[in-house]
């Protein structure tokens, strides 16, 4: 019975492979099925395997960042240490909706707050100007001022494009020493720039402004895990920079602001 399947099936192979009658070797066919085989089964591990290690590198980056921000972070003005800079983390004032950006909104009050309780001396604030109608600054700025923060106390750094541009530049452009600078931001960006602080050679600490309503941060949250991730290749592997450096600006009574980017 085996026999005659055998011949049943070079029979078939004959017809189907070979239509001026040569007859199609098994062996030949067995290759080229397992050779599809092997081509299937690897495609389906790739699929599986790249998902999983995209998740393992974000739950390594999140360890990493959260390590780093450990012991450093604090959310009651009562028992922040005294910092001479609070470096105030850019965002739009407003949505693409037209509405109050929560986010921003609460960095901006924490800050002045932090000001007005004397646990900082001055206040960097550092965002995106990269277009003359958006000043992320600037903004941040009118709206500390309007807080009763007086403006010569309020340095504004353009060039904060990313949370890794505005740590570098602290240290770099403004002088920042170890221990001198508070970060101010929400949780998930403090953290973030810390740990970026720390791998730019900058110990920092960081004060948690009010995260807005869940409704409002979802999307945020889900961002910020690939955005650890970044942040985690930037100073590991590509040894990114900030777009922009340039000469010192010294926080201090006796050094004039610096210009817009534009």
């Amino acid at each position: 019975m085996k026999a005659w399947r055998g011949n049943a099936l070079r029979l078939v192979l004959t017809v189907k492979f070979c239509g001026d009658g040569r007859r199609f070797s098994m062996s030949r066919f067995q290759r080229i099925f397992q050779i599809r085989l092997f081509k299937q089964r690897s495609f389906r591990f790739a699929a599986l395997l790249l998902p999983m290690a995209g998740l393992a590198a974000i739950a390594l980056a999140n360890h990493a960042i959260q390590s780093a921000a450990r012991g450093r972070c604090f959310a009651d003005i009562d028992t922040v240490p005294r910092h001479r800079v609070g470096l105030v983390l850019g965002s739009a004032r407003s949505l693409k909706s037209g509405a109050v950006n929560l986010h921003y909104k609460h960095r901006v009050e924490t800050a002045a707050s932090l000001f007005h309780a004397g646990k900082v001396d001055w206040l960097l604030v550092s965002g995106d100007n990269s277009r003359a109608a958006y000043n992320e600054p600037a903004d941040m700025r009118d709206d500390l001022v309007a807080a009763g923060v007086p403006a010569d106390r309020v340095y504004l750094d353009y060039a904060g494009f990313r949370t890794l541009d505005s740590v570098v530049r602290a240290k770099e452009i403004f002088r920042l020493g170890d221990g001198e600078c508070l970060v101010i931001s929400q949780k998930f960006h403090v953290e973030r720039a810390l740990y970026l602080a720390q791998k730019n050679g900058l110990r920092a600490s960081g004060f948690i402004a009010p995260d807005p309503p869940r409704i409002h941060t979802v999307k945020v949250k889900i961002r910020e895990q690939f955005a650890r991730l970044a942040a985690c290749v930037d100073v590991n592997l590509l040894d990114t920079r900030p777009h922009f450096l340039g000469p010192p600006v010294p926080i201090g009574p006796d050094t004039p602001q610096p210009p817009p980017v534009l």
